[in-house]
């Protein structure tokens, strides 16, 4: 695991869109397509407006997936997916083909998980290998939708999962199998209230559920608060 400290949220943010928009062209080179997985936040949303601004992303080739999503009505403000499109999106666009949304309303939400799950193969591969993967981590240790507790944490044979509630609301999320496959996790942690589980992070402390994320090819980005 790396981690380079930088001096505030907007850094951090920058940083993350460049690290994408490079692994983006490296992997169009190579292999003619990258795929992507995004959590949401602040700091994300940040991240994914000024990547929308770089030059040279081969958007075309790119697939951008999600991490997590909560199970919520299309267009509220708790989805992570109102948010991606809002940042990504062009002014007036409602669609985008490279954007692969977990199908939270469907009304079976068992049979939406395998279907997501069926779409990541068709997009990276069986099993599925997602570019990068990037995360966000809660100051009780949790990422993605992997809540400590939930008994998601234990699913070993399905890449995409129904968690229970937590925040109010369940979640569909990526499990530990399909996030490390990853070639890379890109962590960005911000904030004070994350100082003592980004030391914990960083020891591998595997009774946090981010302590379970594969390490060797993990680079985390933090503020200065958060690695305090």
């Amino acid at each position: 695991m790396t981690v380079e400290v930088l001096a505030n949220v907007d850094a951090v943010a920058g940083q993350a869109a460049q690290v994408i928009a490079a692994d983006a062209r490296a992997a169009v080179r190579e292999r003619g397509r990258f795929v992507v997985a995004t959590s949401g936040g602040t700091t994300p949303w940040v991240m994914l407006r000024l990547l929308r601004g770089l030059d040279g992303v081969p958007w075309p080739r790119v697939h951008v997936l999600q991490v997590d999503e909560r199970i919520a009505p299309g267009g509220h403000t708790a989805r992570n997916l109102t948010h991606l499109c809002g940042t990504l999106l062009l002014p007036g666009s409602t669609r985008d083909p490279r954007i692969h949304a977990m199908p939270v309303e469907s009304t079976d939400l068992e049979q939406a998980a395998r279907e997501y799950a069926e779409e990541l193969a068709a997009i990276a591969g069986l099993p599925p290998v997602i570019d990068l993967v990037h995360l966000g981590m809660g100051a009780d240790g949790h990422t993605a939708s992997l809540v400590p507790g939930d008994p998601v944490l234990g699913i070993t044979d399905a890449d995409v999962a129904l968690t229970g509630v937590y925040q109010g609301r369940r979640r569909m999320t990526l499990t530990y199998p399909a996030i490390n496959r990853a070639r890379r996790i890109l962590w960005l942690i911000t904030g004070s209230d994350k100082a003592a589980m980004l030391a914990r992070l960083r020891r591998g402390d595997a009774s946090i559920p981010a302590g379970r994320v594969e390490r060797a090819n993990a680079l985390v980005l933090a503020d200065r608060a958060a690695a305090a």
